[in-house]
């Protein structure tokens, strides 16, 4: 793994502060500006369908993004930016990526990568409603790194934010400095707690950062950590696509290597008019939305 950056004590208490603050009184969704100002988002006069641009329809165009991703694997790590694009267009809120990747991690009670928040926008009486995936946005820029005093959360080369689960304390500073509200703590619940019998579901372990991950003994991890989504790592290492993507009935999520632009994800994001969420904070999100 990546060898994290280290900060001074003077350092993590400074940057702690300033991302507690903004943690604290910054909305979790788009902001005021990116819901009424076009300026906001990055217009594109694109007047063609996303599968003549891309070529096909989207099970072709899965096809495409697998091999895109199994082409970056060939390329040096640091060569590497992965990315996701979420049309809102398509997204029908029926949460079947969010189930999807609670299978896929074995995640517990109160942990949940993948929330797709509903939220009504517009202003009465011209309003509807728009569903809202929000996984981990893997910043260019993240503050939960820089807030965390052991360096068990930081950025790998490839841009993928990930939680170094032997190291993690559980001190939570992460949690509140992340803008957008995703990181969660693990406090050891199961879905058959109070049951006169094991729920079987609890006794599957999980594999995030190629690593099986028991939950058989309270005191060892990832039980006492933070956990967050990490775009499927462990899939990815085996040129596999994120969960969420290949379980989407309608089609709206897209991913691949930001840095390939030969790639469908780097094409979605050059020529459609994209936005990502809380643009004003510079944390540079590298989960974009299709609008």
């Amino acid at each position: 793994m990546d060898t994290p950056k280290k900060n001074s004590r003077r350092e993590f208490l400074t940057k702690f502060s300033v991302a507690a603050l903004a943690g604290a009184t910054l909305s979790p969704l788009f902001s005021k500006e990116q819901d009424t100002d076009s300026d906001a988002v990055e217009v594109r006069n694109f007047t063609e369908s996303i599968e003549s641009l891309l070529g096909g329809d989207y099970t072709n165009i899965k096809l495409k993004m697998q091999d895109d991703v199994r082409r970056a694997l060939k390329k040096p790590v640091d060569q590497r930016r992965w990315g996701m694009a979420i049309d809102l267009r398509k997204c029908v809120g029926c949460n079947a990526c969010t189930v999807a990747c609670i299978s896929e991690n074995a995640l517990p009670p109160g942990v949940v990568y993948r929330p797709v928040i509903k939220e009504e926008i517009g202003t009465y009486p011209n309003v509807s409603k728009r569903n809202l995936p929000k996984p981990c946005m893997h910043c260019e820029e993240p503050p939960c790194t820089e807030v965390c005093p052991v360096g068990a959360t930081y950025k790998r080369k490839d841009g993928i934010v990930v939680v170094d689960y032997e190291t993690c304390i559980g001190c939570r500073y992460c949690m509140t400095a992340c803008p957008y509200e995703h990181r969660m703590f693990d406090f050891g619940e199961k879905y058959g707690d109070g049951l006169p019998f094991p729920a079987k579901y609890d006794e599957r372990p999980s594999f995030e950062y190629e690593k099986e991950w028991k939950r058989d003994k309270p005191e060892e991890s990832p039980i006492g950590n933070v956990r967050k989504c990490t775009f499927c790592l462990h899939r990815l290492e085996e040129g596999l696509l994120p969960q969420c993507l290949t379980t989407c009935i309608a089609g709206a999520n897209y991913f691949g290597d930001l840095n390939d632009p030969d790639s469908v994800i780097a094409k979605i994001v050059s020529r459609l008019n994209v936005t990502v969420l809380k643009k004003e904070m510079g944390t540079k999100p590298k989960v974009y939305y299709i609008i």
